[in-house]
């Protein structure tokens, strides 16, 4: 897009990009509540899944996320712009849905929310003035998916998914699919063995969805955010990548 007026001071991009790292920060406070209901470790929860799902999650990880961006796409046509609220009452319904039958529901259930993922990453797209009709918006939506998941942790090593840009083609996008999608695999196994949880598979399912939305509505704000940072400073983007990167190494860490 292109930049208009005066680029914004020094004093202006220092308080955008702190803003930008305490949302980095806050991401993904939500799974701590997820994981205290749920039970163990981040890193046990893949294990609780039978190992054929775990074989195929890469598989249906790629498959969902081919379909979400028709899907997502499509739906602008048919559903204006949606505050980020709705997407979360969404997803929430749907992860209790999803949890009430186990893993079988649960399965049935992730492409569907996939698809709904996408759609509020587009939605914070347009918040800061870009087009999800271009293609390469399109792409940088999928790009918010190579963030490291709301149960890592919020170090700023996964700001490595904030690309540089690309000319976009089908092939790079086919290439960006499969790059993303092993990250996402993993995200998406957890939020699987989460709703298969005997009992309280709803609720786990519930506060699964609602947690990894919010933290993906949460990172996009950080993908564009930056980029619009960039546009309305005048810089480069790579450096305002390693502007945004010393402000999260800044913020005071957290403890107990």
């Amino acid at each position: 897009m292109e930049l208009l007026g005066k680029p914004i001071d020094a004093t202006e991009i220092d308080a955008r990009l702190r803003d930008l790292a305490r949302r980095h920060a806050r991401a993904g406070n939500a799974a701590i509540d997820l994981l205290n209901l749920v039970g163990g470790q981040a890193e046990g929860l893949l294990d609780r899944l039978p190992v054929s799902v775990r074989m195929r999650l890469g598989e249906v990880t790629e498959n969902a996320l081919h379909r979400a961006m028709d899907m997502a796409h499509r739906s602008r046509d048919v559903v204006g712009d949606q505050p980020g609220w709705m997407a979360r009452a969404m997803t929430t319904a749907m992860g209790a849905a999803g949890g009430m039958g186990g893993l079988p529901t649960a399965l049935a259930e992730l492409p569907v929310t996939t698809t709904v993922l996408l759609r509020a990453i587009q939605d914070v797209a347009v918040e800061h003035g870009f087009d999800p009709a271009e293609p390469s918006v399109r792409f940088e939506a999928i790009e918010v998916f190579g963030a490291a998941g709301p149960l890592a942790g919020d170090d700023g090593a996964d700001l490595g998914f904030i690309g540089t840009r690309v000319t976009v083609t089908g092939a790079a996008l086919n290439s960006l699919i499969a790059r993303v999608a092993p990250r996402l695999a993993t995200v998406l196994g957890q939020k699987l063995a989460a709703q298969t949880v005997p009992i309280l598979g709803a609720a786990a399912g519930a506060a699964t969805n609602y947690a990894y939305t919010s933290y993906y509505q949460q990172m996009a704000h950080v993908h564009f955010g930056l980029r619009r940072l960039a546009i309305d400073a005048g810089h480069d983007h790579d450096d305002m990548v390693e502007a945004l990167r010393l402000a999260v190494e800044k913020l005071p860490v957290k403890r107990g």
